[in-house]
């Protein structure tokens, strides 16, 4: 596995959404973005947009990584 982005904490203005924080916690459940999708009520391209905003705003280059950032951020 690759490091982790060097800043854990982000700013202010990069704080995911209240619907990024949805997908996370679904991410961290283990969930597909289809399953995530159904979760939630929302399109599976929805739930790819909101991770792709996340691993644009967290620095993190994949799901994994993310999944660590979203877990050391509780």
């Amino acid at each position: 596995m690759g490091q982790l982005p060097l800043s854990m904490a982000a700013p202010s203005d990069l704080q995911p959404t209240p619907a990024e924080r949805r997908v996370l916690s679904e991410l961290r459940d283990g969930k597909s973005n289809g399953s995530i999708a159904v979760s939630l009520s929302l399109s599976r391209r929805t739930v790819e947009s909101h991770l792709s905003r996340l691993l644009a705003k967290t620095g993190c280059r994949n799901r994994t990584q993310l999944l660590l950032w979203s877990m050391a951020e509780r």
